[in-house]
């Protein structure tokens, strides 16, 4: 792909019907909690992109025999119990975040020595406070070059607490590798959550699939209790040597295409999306109602029509739990008839870009009124009249796919450095050419 992308309108077609990868939140899960059970386990749907590669980078390097079948969508991973094959390697997480954070507590947590590294990206975003939580627990890590971030070195002897407490704020990551981890121990795990992200829509996720994979808790609060001694992974096959678990398409990816229907008018289905979804991002296509759309569901996914006439207003609504989704409701408030403000998603300043300060000088860059408020924790969006420009994606796919949207309104929009997308969808802008004249 080039380093310009200039964005073409939508073909005029009414109706939009798209596939889109497997869910990374659940993908990156699943890698782990079969990695952790025990017989072989085949990985239906599994989402193919950067941050995927990377995960199954580290477990090979860990260790584990894993079979890929890219163009199938599928991983057959053997599970070793808990056990890590490799317990002296060293490994690079690339720019996943998940992998990042779920296989650091991971290996903390199963034991050995390790070399852990990331690329530029990653080293910039805060490892701090998973890395005191560990070192709290008497986990030996040593930053390699600046405190808090990759690269570091982490030494174990295995896990021997009862109780841990787990700050969400920055990352519900970091609760979600602790949650998934902690069967690992024989006497289990008491997780208490603190901060402002105790029930975050990945934290549920988790939980579901802990479930889903045979791993039992309680919950009550805010707290915790995960049995230990539960490395089989399986208990709802009956501990089958096979068995299969099938990904849900992503719904974060999906929501870039539904925004096309009220900033162009169209009618729009995402095959295998439903509202049953255990996404957290299903919200944001619920929200999509404030403004007028109507929603449907069949056999093959989720219908969205347009608001009547066309026009909607803009809202004013609290993101938290579906944050990933900031830039793509930003980019449609633009086109509102009214302000929107978005509150309560200041923790995304912290990933794979500063995503706050990059909506505002974009929207800013096309013309539009944008600036952050409540101390830098929300945004606020006034329509006005938009042009063309060159858009900075930061090297983060979903300002990009966000923006992208933008062009298919306001003619002579380029989207630069495109292939960032590989990092979660790498063929967006090939789907994208698809839909559009």
């Amino acid at each position: 792909m080039t380093d310009r992308y200039l964005v073409h309108p939508l073909k005029a077609d009414e109706f939009i019907r798209v596939d889109v990868p497997g869910s990374k939140s659940i993908t990156n899960r699943a890698l782990l909690l079969a990695a952790m059970g025990t017989g072989k386990c085949t990985l239906n749907g599994v989402l193919i992109s950067g941050d995927s590669r990377a995960f199954l980078s580290c477990l090979k390097e860990l260790g584990f025999i894993l079979k890929i079948y890219e163009e199938d969508k599928t991983v057959i991973i053997d599970g070793t119990g808990g056990k890590i094959p490799v317990q002296n390697a060293t490994i690079s997480v690339g720019s996943a975040g998940t992998a990042a954070r779920f296989l650091t507590v991971f290996l903390a947590f199963a034991g050995g020595n390790y070399t852990l590294d990331a690329s530029d990206q990653m080293r910039a975003r805060p490892m701090e406070p998973l890395i005191s939580t560990l070192r709290s627990a008497g986990i030996r890590i040593t930053c390699l070059n600046e405190e808090g971030h990759f690269p570091f070195t982490l030494s174990s002897d295995g896990m021997d607490i009862s109780d841990i407490s787990v700050d969400t704020t920055v990352s519900s990551q970091f609760a979600s590798a602790v949650l998934m981890a902690a069967p690992l121990l024989k006497n289990g795990l008491n997780v208490k959550l603190t901060g402002s992200r105790t029930n975050g829509a990945y934290i549920d996720i988790t939980l579901t699939m802990m479930k889903q994979f045979g791993y039992c808790y309680n919950r009550v609060e805010d707290t915790i209790v995960i049995q230990g001694g539960s490395t089989s992974g399986n208990k709802t096959t009956d501990k089958k040597e096979v068995y299969m678990y099938n990904i849900e398409p992503d719904v974060s990816a999906a929501g870039y295409f539904y925004a096309m229907s009220p900033v162009c008018g169209k009618t729009v289905q995402v095959n295998g999306v439903h509202l049953s979804s255990m996404q957290g991002d299903i919200k944001f296509i619920k929200a999509l109602e404030t403004i007028g759309c109507k929603i449907t569901d069949d056999n093959m996914g989720m219908i969205l029509k347009p608001p009547a006439g066309g026009k909607y207003n803009g809202i004013d609504i609290d993101m938290n739990n579906f944050s990933d989704q900031t830039m793509t409701m930003a980019v449609i408030a633009a086109y509102a008839a009214s302000p929107t403000t978005i509150h309560n998603v200041g923790h995304i300043r912290y990933q794979e870009s500063d995503r706050l300060n990059a909506i505002v000088t974009e929207l800013n860059r096309l013309g539009c009124v944008c600036r952050s408020v409540e101390d830098n924790t929300g945004i606020y969006i006034e329509p006005a009249p938009m042009h063309g420009a060159d858009i900075e994606t930061y090297d983060d796919h979903r300002m990009a796919m966000a923006f992208s949207l933008t062009g298919l309104k306001t003619p002579g929009v380029t989207i630069l450095n495109p292939g960032c997308c590989a990092k979660t969808f790498e063929n967006y802008f090939t789907v994208l050419d698809s839909l559009c004249e």
